[in-house]
């Protein structure tokens, strides 16, 4: 039975390799953790990935002392029409009607959201944009998406794909200045900006380059080094992903950006990306902050228990 007093929630995180639950007790406006546990990810059984959720779920209800709301932030996005699971790097979660399923086996109702959009509201209510007006969280890890929150609220709009910015398409003249190919992309189109600006996007520049692929970090370092090679791939990646920001600027003009996942340790992002950015724009335009995250991967849970709680005081009475 659902705690109706709702002093508490819990925020859930779906990763390949995890699933992280961290549950909250409701201060007023502050949400302070009481409880956090880790367990793998069944990654190929479904019946397996909910009771472990439901496991989780559990053993934090016992430390809130009730049953508490849910949200969960899931890889991939969802169909509009279904609500199937797609494009997951969890394989037992595609195709598959994944909150349904998770509310029949927690008996309570269960909000859900794409990574990417909770770690955007995340840092919007007490991260690096709290108090900012709008703002976007732009993720680059294994992909490239993101969030738009407004006023401290996410904004999913009409299909709940809002902030999908890393499958826009790169444009045919940035395509042919590089020499790139333009590369499929799971989504089942190509040439989308996820596909080259992502942590592994940047490894295939690197190889496009004549290098042999390294790690974001690495490269960054040979750069640093006089690399030739490098340098030309963290360039060519600059460019790419300002053009993209810029769209961003143009589209919903935010009044910060926020970067996250594992290319948000390059500290070359905060120094250069203003400039690159700005030489995509047009006269007068001016570049929002760009911003480390502050809660970085612990972020993912937090957000999902915040929409949780978003959920809720959109449908009290």
């Amino acid at each position: 039975m659902t705690n109706t007093e709702h002093t508490g929630c819990h925020g859930i995180d779906i990763g390949g390799s995890k699933i992280e639950l961290v549950s909250f007790a409701i201060d007023g406006a502050e949400l302070r953790e009481v409880f956090r546990e880790r367990v793998a990810t069944p990654g190929h059984d479904f019946s397996a990935f909910v009771q472990a959720v439901a496991g989780l779920v559990e053993r934090a209800d016992a430390a809130l002392g009730g049953a508490a709301p849910v949200g969960i932030g899931l890889p991939g996005v969802a169909d509009s029409r279904t609500g199937r699971q797609l494009s997951s790097n969890v394989p037992a979660l595609n195709g598959r009607l994944v909150a349904p399923a998770l509310e029949q086996a927690l008996e309570r109702p269960v909000v859900s959201g794409n990574d990417c959009q909770c770690f955007a509201l995340s840092e919007a209510q007490g991260g690096a944009a709290d108090g900012v007006p709008t703002m976007f969280g732009a993720i680059l890890g294994t992909g490239a998406g993101g969030g738009y929150c407004a006023g401290g609220l996410l904004l999913r709009g009409f299909n709940g794909v809002a902030g999908e910015w890393g499958h826009w398409s790169v444009p045919g003249h940035l395509l042919a200045q590089y020499r790139l190919p333009s590369i499929p992309c799971p989504c089942g189109r190509e040439g989308c900006f996820e596909r080259y600006v992502s942590g592994p996007g940047m490894r295939m520049l690197h190889r496009h380059f004549g290098g042999d692929g390294l790690e974001p970090m690495e490269i960054a370092a040979r750069a640093n080094a006089g690399d030739s090679l490098a340098a030309l791939t963290l360039g060519a990646h600059l460019d790419l992903l300002a053009h993209a920001l810029s769209g961003l600027v143009l589209a919903i003009d935010p009044h910060a950006i926020v970067l996250g996942g594992g290319l948000s340790q390059l500290p070359h992002l905060y120094q250069e990306l203003p400039a690159a950015v700005r030489r995509h724009l047009f006269s007068g335009a001016q570049v929002p902050p760009i911003l480390p995250p502050r809660f970085g991967d612990a972020g993912g849970a937090r957000g999902a228990a915040l929409l949780a709680r978003q959920q809720l005081n959109a449908t009290a009475p």
